[in-house]
């Protein structure tokens, strides 16, 4: 691991084994973000999650380039090349951050709107943007729905399968469990997606790819705050308590919206009933894509695609 972290604090943007990247910087970060298609195609924006990276949209952003799209891919904070500018900065992995760092990008890249796609962490950053700047969001492709977190009810206990199903985020409560992300970030990883997506046959080299991103100096430290936050148990940002207390409300999203769920998802199982679509006050799908997990665009990339394109009016 010390070895990997070493090659990224080295790694120049053509490196053998990594995609070219631009590194483009807002007021908290020097964003790594993978670019193609056209680049003056209406943008489109992929956002991966936890514990992934933008190998996730290898297939699904060449459909969106080769439909004249700008494909705008990228590295979350604590990920890849992605770099903190200031040593003060709180490591956030907050659901605000996420946001933010989202709306940043527009903002530095001059983009006044885009379609947007995300899963997991990525599905929350474009729901955020989704629900408090909906003129900066042309459509929206989340996955499993509403992935705002009501972090006020948190404290609430659900169903014992469910709380199941979140063990790390408790094991990430826990000094232990910060110190076992340390040692073991890799397995933890591998062992998340084989229970995430049951029916996904992913490869060493599959893994191997996304866990490079992982040897961020900072992953740790954002991944440990996040999941204590959204329990209460650590404290935010002060610069995003307003962000924070908007989403408080649970907004709704009145952005054109279509839900990718995968049928097999191992982490937000698919209910019998769409209960995600209250939350949505204009168009709205929900797609079920069978056996498919937690990561739609690896594993449905072409049905992640369509949905994007959908939205994009091609």
């Amino acid at each position: 691991m010390h070895d990997r972290m070493l090659a990224w604090r080295r790694a120049s943007r053509h490196d053998a084994g990594m995609k070219p990247y631009r590194l483009i910087q807002t007021p908290t970060l020097e964003i790594a973000v993978e670019e193609s298609g056209p680049p003056d195609g209406p943008p489109a924006v992929l956002l991966h999650g936890f514990p992934f990276s933008p190998r996730g949209y290898d297939q699904v952003a060449p459909l969106l380039a080769s439909a004249g799209m700008r494909v705008l891919v990228p590295f979350l904070r604590g990920y890849g090349p992605t770099r903190f500018l200031h040593a003060e900065t709180l490591r956030s992995g907050q659901q605000a951050a996420l946001g933010k760092d989202l709306l940043d990008l527009l903002d530095a890249l001059g983009i006044e709107s885009a379609v947007m796609g995300g899963y997991d962490w990525g599905g929350r950053a474009a729901c955020v943007v989704a629900a408090l700047w909906p003129e900066r969001c042309a459509g929206l492709a989340t996955c499993t729905g509403y992935n705002i977190q009501n972090i006020p009810a948190a404290v609430k206990p659900v169903a014992p399968a469910q709380e199941s199903r979140w063990w790390y985020q408790y094991y990430f409560h826990t000094e232990r469990g910060r110190a076992g992300l340390e040692a073991n970030r890799d397995a933890i990883a591998q062992l998340l997606w084989r229970q995430w997506s049951p029916d996904w046959a992913f490869t060493s080299a599959e893994f191997e790819a996304s866990a490079e991103a992982f040897a961020n100096p900072d992953y740790v430290d954002v991944v440990i705050q996040s999941y204590r936050h959204r329990f209460g148990y650590a404290a935010g940002d002060p610069a995003l308590e307003a962000i924070e207390a908007a989403l408080a409300t649970q907004p709704a999203i009145t952005v054109p919206t279509i839900n990718l769920h995968g049928e097999t998802d191992g982490v937000g199982p698919l209910p019998a009933t769409d209960t995600a679509a209250r939350h949505f006050t204009g168009r709205y799908e929900r797609r079920v894509l069978p056996k498919v997990g937690h990561n739609p665009p690896q594993e449905a990339p072409a049905a992640f695609a369509r949905a994007m394109l959908d939205l994009a009016g091609r």
